[in-house]
Protein backbone atom coordinates (compact mmCIF):
# COMPACT_ATOMS: atom_id res chain seq x y z
CA UNK A 1 0.00 0.00 0.00
CA UNK A 2 1.34 3.43 -0.90
CA UNK A 3 2.12 5.77 2.03
CA UNK A 4 -0.38 8.42 0.81
CA UNK A 5 -3.10 5.76 0.50
CA UNK A 6 -2.36 4.55 4.02
CA UNK A 7 -2.73 8.03 5.51
CA UNK A 8 -6.03 8.59 3.70
CA UNK A 9 -7.30 5.18 4.80
CA UNK A 10 -6.18 5.67 8.41
CA UNK A 11 -7.88 9.06 8.68
CA UNK A 12 -11.04 7.97 6.93
CA UNK A 13 -11.25 4.83 9.04
CA UNK A 14 -10.76 6.68 12.31
CA UNK A 15 -7.11 6.60 13.21
CA UNK A 16 -8.29 7.59 16.67
CA UNK A 17 -8.20 4.04 17.96
CA UNK A 18 -10.46 3.24 20.86
CA UNK A 19 -12.91 6.04 19.97
CA UNK A 20 -16.54 4.96 19.40
CA UNK A 21 -17.38 5.01 15.71
CA UNK A 22 -20.43 7.26 16.04
CA UNK A 23 -18.51 9.76 18.14
CA UNK A 24 -15.73 9.88 15.55
CA UNK A 25 -18.24 10.64 12.84
CA UNK A 26 -19.46 13.89 14.36
CA UNK A 27 -18.67 16.33 17.13
CA UNK A 28 -20.71 15.77 20.28
CA UNK A 29 -22.70 18.97 20.73
CA UNK A 30 -21.74 21.45 23.42
CA UNK A 31 -18.51 19.84 24.58
CA UNK A 32 -14.85 20.62 23.71
CA UNK A 33 -12.73 18.51 21.38
CA UNK A 34 -9.17 17.44 22.19
CA UNK A 35 -6.84 16.04 19.53
CA UNK A 36 -4.09 13.82 20.96
CA UNK A 37 -1.25 13.77 18.45
CA UNK A 38 1.31 11.04 19.17
CA UNK A 39 4.11 8.89 17.76
CA UNK A 40 2.84 5.89 19.73
CA UNK A 41 0.54 3.20 18.37
CA UNK A 42 -2.33 2.19 20.62
CA UNK A 43 -5.40 3.89 22.01
CA UNK A 44 -6.59 5.90 24.99
CA UNK A 45 -6.49 2.75 27.10
CA UNK A 46 -3.23 1.20 25.88
CA UNK A 47 -0.40 3.71 25.83
CA UNK A 48 2.20 5.28 28.11
CA UNK A 49 0.17 8.47 28.56
CA UNK A 50 -2.56 6.90 30.66
CA UNK A 51 -1.86 9.35 33.50
CA UNK A 52 -2.86 12.21 31.19
CA UNK A 53 -6.27 10.74 30.41
CA UNK A 54 -6.78 9.77 34.04
CA UNK A 55 -5.88 13.32 35.00
CA UNK A 56 -8.59 14.63 32.68
CA UNK A 57 -11.13 12.24 34.19
CA UNK A 58 -10.14 13.29 37.70
CA UNK A 59 -10.85 16.89 36.69
CA UNK A 60 -14.27 16.02 35.31
CA UNK A 61 -13.43 15.63 31.61
CA UNK A 62 -14.73 12.19 30.64
CA UNK A 63 -14.30 11.03 27.06
CA UNK A 64 -17.63 10.87 25.24
CA UNK A 65 -19.46 12.72 28.02
CA UNK A 66 -17.82 16.04 28.83
CA UNK A 67 -15.06 16.02 26.20
CA UNK A 68 -14.41 14.45 22.78
CA UNK A 69 -10.93 12.94 22.42
CA UNK A 70 -9.36 11.91 19.12
CA UNK A 71 -6.24 9.73 19.42
CA UNK A 72 -4.26 10.33 16.22
CA UNK A 73 -1.16 8.16 15.93
CA UNK A 74 1.66 8.51 13.43
CA UNK A 75 2.25 4.78 14.00
CA UNK A 76 5.96 5.35 14.54
CA UNK A 77 6.50 7.48 11.41
CA UNK A 78 7.12 11.15 12.20
CA UNK A 79 6.67 12.24 8.59
CA UNK A 80 2.93 11.65 9.01
CA UNK A 81 2.51 14.41 11.58
CA UNK A 82 1.75 17.28 9.15
CA UNK A 83 -1.17 15.32 7.69
CA UNK A 84 -2.40 14.41 11.17
CA UNK A 85 -2.12 18.01 12.40
CA UNK A 86 -4.23 19.08 9.43
CA UNK A 87 -6.74 16.40 10.39
CA UNK A 88 -6.94 17.86 13.92
CA UNK A 89 -7.97 21.18 12.38
CA UNK A 90 -10.45 19.51 10.04
CA UNK A 91 -12.07 17.96 13.10
CA UNK A 92 -12.23 21.43 14.67
CA UNK A 93 -10.13 20.57 17.70
CA UNK A 94 -10.27 23.07 20.58
CA UNK A 95 -6.82 21.96 21.76
CA UNK A 96 -4.04 19.83 20.26
CA UNK A 97 -1.92 17.76 22.65
CA UNK A 98 1.51 16.78 21.27
CA UNK A 99 3.68 14.02 22.75
CA UNK A 100 6.82 14.52 20.62
CA UNK A 101 8.74 17.42 19.13
CA UNK A 102 7.91 16.54 15.48
CA UNK A 103 4.22 16.36 16.46
CA UNK A 104 4.38 19.74 18.18
CA UNK A 105 6.24 21.33 15.27
CA UNK A 106 3.63 20.05 12.82
CA UNK A 107 0.82 21.38 15.02
CA UNK A 108 2.47 24.78 15.42
CA UNK A 109 3.05 25.00 11.66
CA UNK A 110 -0.60 24.13 11.02
CA UNK A 111 -2.16 26.73 13.33
CA UNK A 112 -1.32 29.88 15.26
CA UNK A 113 -4.71 30.02 16.98
CA UNK A 114 -5.59 26.55 18.29
CA UNK A 115 -3.71 25.93 21.57
CA UNK A 116 -0.95 23.32 21.40
CA UNK A 117 -0.08 21.54 24.66
CA UNK A 118 3.21 19.67 25.20
CA UNK A 119 3.03 16.61 27.45
CA UNK A 120 6.77 16.56 28.20
CA UNK A 121 9.08 17.44 25.32
CA UNK A 122 12.84 17.54 25.36
CA UNK A 123 13.72 21.20 24.88
CA UNK A 124 10.87 23.41 23.61
CA UNK A 125 13.10 26.52 23.67
CA UNK A 126 16.01 24.91 21.84
CA UNK A 127 13.70 23.49 19.17
CA UNK A 128 11.89 26.80 18.66
CA UNK A 129 8.48 25.78 19.96
CA UNK A 130 8.35 28.53 22.61
CA UNK A 131 10.13 31.83 23.18
CA UNK A 132 11.14 30.96 26.75
CA UNK A 133 10.02 28.70 29.57
CA UNK A 134 8.68 31.57 31.64
CA UNK A 135 6.99 33.36 28.74
CA UNK A 136 6.14 30.86 26.00
CA UNK A 137 4.44 33.36 23.70
CA UNK A 138 2.18 32.23 20.87
CA UNK A 139 -0.14 29.24 21.15
CA UNK A 140 2.23 26.60 22.61
CA UNK A 141 2.95 25.67 26.24
CA UNK A 142 3.15 22.59 28.44
CA UNK A 143 5.83 20.41 30.05
CA UNK A 144 9.57 20.11 29.31
CA UNK A 145 11.80 17.14 30.08
CA UNK A 146 15.25 18.82 29.86
CA UNK A 147 16.63 16.14 27.50
CA UNK A 148 20.10 17.59 26.70
CA UNK A 149 21.02 18.07 30.37
CA UNK A 150 19.74 14.60 31.24
CA UNK A 151 21.68 12.97 28.39
CA UNK A 152 24.95 14.28 29.86
CA UNK A 153 23.95 13.07 33.33
CA UNK A 154 23.20 9.57 32.00
CA UNK A 155 26.57 9.28 30.29
CA UNK A 156 28.30 10.26 33.53
CA UNK A 157 26.41 7.55 35.42
CA UNK A 158 27.20 5.00 32.72
CA UNK A 159 30.92 5.68 32.99
CA UNK A 160 30.65 5.06 36.74
CA UNK A 161 28.99 1.72 36.05
CA UNK A 162 31.72 0.67 33.62
CA UNK A 163 34.94 2.28 34.92
CA UNK A 164 37.63 2.76 32.32
CA UNK A 165 35.41 2.27 29.29
CA UNK A 166 36.55 4.10 26.16
CA UNK A 167 33.82 3.52 23.54
CA UNK A 168 30.03 3.90 23.83
CA UNK A 169 27.35 3.05 21.28
CA UNK A 170 24.71 5.81 21.03
CA UNK A 171 21.32 4.97 19.53
CA UNK A 172 19.53 8.13 18.42
CA UNK A 173 16.44 9.01 16.37
CA UNK A 174 17.93 11.92 14.43
CA UNK A 175 14.67 12.59 12.60
CA UNK A 176 13.58 14.28 15.83
CA UNK A 177 15.26 17.70 16.34
CA UNK A 178 15.66 17.02 20.05
CA UNK A 179 18.02 14.14 19.22
CA UNK A 180 20.65 16.51 17.80
CA UNK A 181 20.65 18.59 20.97
CA UNK A 182 21.15 15.47 23.07
CA UNK A 183 23.93 14.19 20.83
CA UNK A 184 25.71 17.55 21.17
CA UNK A 185 25.46 17.30 24.95
CA UNK A 186 26.76 13.72 24.87
CA UNK A 187 29.68 14.68 22.63
CA UNK A 188 30.71 17.50 24.95
CA UNK A 189 30.55 15.22 28.00
CA UNK A 190 32.30 12.36 26.20
CA UNK A 191 35.17 14.66 25.24
CA UNK A 192 35.64 15.66 28.87
CA UNK A 193 35.54 12.00 29.95
CA UNK A 194 37.87 10.74 27.24
CA UNK A 195 35.17 8.54 25.71
CA UNK A 196 34.57 7.90 22.00
CA UNK A 197 30.95 7.81 20.81
CA UNK A 198 29.67 5.61 18.00
CA UNK A 199 26.41 7.26 16.91
CA UNK A 200 23.81 5.17 15.08
CA UNK A 201 20.77 6.85 13.52
CA UNK A 202 17.67 4.74 14.11
CA UNK A 203 14.79 5.48 11.70
CA UNK A 204 12.53 2.51 12.52
CA UNK A 205 12.59 -0.38 14.97
CA UNK A 206 13.86 -2.56 12.11
CA UNK A 207 17.17 -0.65 12.30
CA UNK A 208 17.87 -1.65 15.88
CA UNK A 209 19.35 -5.17 15.51
CA UNK A 210 21.92 -4.15 12.90
CA UNK A 211 22.86 -0.97 14.77
CA UNK A 212 23.55 -2.81 18.03
CA UNK A 213 25.43 -5.53 16.16
CA UNK A 214 27.64 -2.87 14.53
CA UNK A 215 28.34 -1.37 17.91
CA UNK A 216 29.41 -4.74 19.30
CA UNK A 217 31.56 -5.40 16.22
CA UNK A 218 33.27 -2.03 16.68
CA UNK A 219 33.98 -3.03 20.29
CA UNK A 220 31.65 -0.63 22.04
CA UNK A 221 31.79 -1.32 25.77
CA UNK A 222 28.37 0.11 26.65
CA UNK A 223 25.19 1.49 25.10
CA UNK A 224 23.12 4.61 25.67
CA UNK A 225 19.99 5.87 23.94
CA UNK A 226 18.82 9.40 23.48
CA UNK A 227 15.28 10.05 24.66
CA UNK A 228 12.84 10.03 21.76
CA UNK A 229 9.51 8.24 21.53
CA UNK A 230 10.93 5.42 19.41
CA UNK A 231 13.04 4.21 22.34
CA UNK A 232 10.15 4.37 24.78
CA UNK A 233 7.96 2.36 22.40
CA UNK A 234 10.72 -0.16 21.63
CA UNK A 235 12.49 -0.20 24.98
CA UNK A 236 12.07 -3.94 25.53
CA UNK A 237 13.66 -4.70 22.15
CA UNK A 238 16.64 -2.45 22.87
CA UNK A 239 17.12 -4.10 26.29
CA UNK A 240 17.01 -7.56 24.70
CA UNK A 241 19.58 -6.58 22.06
CA UNK A 242 21.87 -5.04 24.67
CA UNK A 243 21.68 -8.25 26.70
CA UNK A 244 22.33 -10.39 23.61
CA UNK A 245 25.52 -8.46 22.87
CA UNK A 246 26.41 -8.14 26.56
CA UNK A 247 26.43 -4.35 26.52
CA UNK A 248 25.75 -2.48 29.77
CA UNK A 249 23.11 0.09 28.86
CA UNK A 250 21.63 3.32 30.16
CA UNK A 251 18.13 4.48 29.19
CA UNK A 252 15.98 7.59 29.44
CA UNK A 253 12.78 5.72 30.23
CA UNK A 254 12.28 4.18 33.66
CA UNK A 255 9.95 1.32 32.60
CA UNK A 256 12.77 -0.21 30.52
CA UNK A 257 14.45 -1.38 33.73
CA UNK A 258 11.39 -3.51 34.46
CA UNK A 259 11.94 -5.20 31.08
CA UNK A 260 15.57 -6.08 31.64
CA UNK A 261 17.30 -2.76 31.01
CA UNK A 262 20.34 -2.26 33.22
CA UNK A 263 19.88 1.38 34.29
CA UNK A 264 17.66 4.39 33.70
CA UNK A 265 17.69 7.96 34.92
CA UNK A 266 14.62 10.05 34.20
CA UNK A 267 11.99 12.35 35.65
CA UNK A 268 8.66 11.07 36.89
CA UNK A 269 6.85 11.19 33.53
CA UNK A 270 3.48 10.29 35.07
CA UNK A 271 3.68 13.39 37.26
CA UNK A 272 4.43 15.55 34.22
CA UNK A 273 1.57 14.24 32.10
CA UNK A 274 -0.84 14.63 35.01
CA UNK A 275 0.26 18.26 35.25
CA UNK A 276 -0.26 18.55 31.50
CA UNK A 277 -3.85 17.42 32.01
CA UNK A 278 -4.41 20.27 34.46
CA UNK A 279 -3.01 22.70 31.87
CA UNK A 280 -5.38 21.26 29.26
CA UNK A 281 -8.34 21.96 31.53
CA UNK A 282 -7.15 25.50 32.26
CA UNK A 283 -6.81 26.17 28.53
CA UNK A 284 -10.23 24.71 27.77
CA UNK A 285 -11.64 27.06 30.42
CA UNK A 286 -10.11 30.08 28.68
CA UNK A 287 -6.47 30.39 29.79
CA UNK A 288 -4.05 31.45 27.04
CA UNK A 289 -0.98 29.26 26.41
CA UNK A 290 1.20 32.38 26.20
CA UNK A 291 0.35 33.11 29.84
CA UNK A 292 1.13 29.60 31.16
CA UNK A 293 4.86 29.01 31.83
CA UNK A 294 6.39 25.80 30.53
CA UNK A 295 6.89 23.53 33.54
CA UNK A 296 9.88 21.29 34.19
CA UNK A 297 10.17 18.09 36.25
CA UNK A 298 10.74 18.39 39.96
CA UNK A 299 11.61 14.77 40.79
CA UNK A 300 14.04 12.36 39.13
CA UNK A 301 14.67 8.68 39.68
CA UNK A 302 17.77 6.56 39.14
CA UNK A 303 16.92 2.87 38.80
CA UNK A 304 19.35 -0.05 38.58
CA UNK A 305 18.40 -3.60 37.63
CA UNK A 306 20.88 -5.61 39.70
CA UNK A 307 19.63 -8.88 38.21
CA UNK A 308 20.66 -7.66 34.75
CA UNK A 309 24.04 -6.53 36.07
CA UNK A 310 24.69 -10.03 37.43
CA UNK A 311 23.64 -11.58 34.11
CA UNK A 312 26.19 -9.34 32.37
CA UNK A 313 28.85 -10.30 34.91
CA UNK A 314 29.06 -6.63 35.89
CA UNK A 315 29.95 -5.69 39.44
CA UNK A 316 28.60 -2.22 40.07
CA UNK A 317 30.61 0.04 42.42
CA UNK A 318 29.01 0.53 45.84
CA UNK A 319 29.22 4.29 45.30
CA UNK A 320 26.93 3.97 42.26
CA UNK A 321 24.48 1.68 44.02
CA UNK A 322 24.28 4.24 46.81
CA UNK A 323 23.01 6.82 44.29
CA UNK A 324 20.15 4.61 43.13
CA UNK A 325 16.62 5.51 44.19
CA UNK A 326 15.49 1.99 43.41
CA UNK A 327 17.32 -1.30 42.88
CA UNK A 328 15.61 -4.23 41.14
CA UNK A 329 16.94 -7.53 42.46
Amino acid sequence: MRRREFIKLAIAGGIAAGWPLAARAQQLPGIPRLCFLTFDPGSLDSNRFGAFFQGLRDLGYVNGQSISIDYLSAEGQSERFPALAAECLRRKADIIVATSTPAAQAAKAATRTVPVLLTGLGDPVGTGLVDSLAHPGGNVTGMSLMFPELAAKRLNLLTQAVPGMSRVLVLSYLTDPIAHLQVQALQKTASALGVTLQIEDIRTSDDLPAAVARGAKERAEALITTQESIFAVNGAQVAELAARHRLPAMYGNLPVTERGGLMAYAPDSNDLVRRAASYAVRILKGAKPADLPVQQPTTFEFVINLKTAKTLGLTLPPSLLALADRVIE
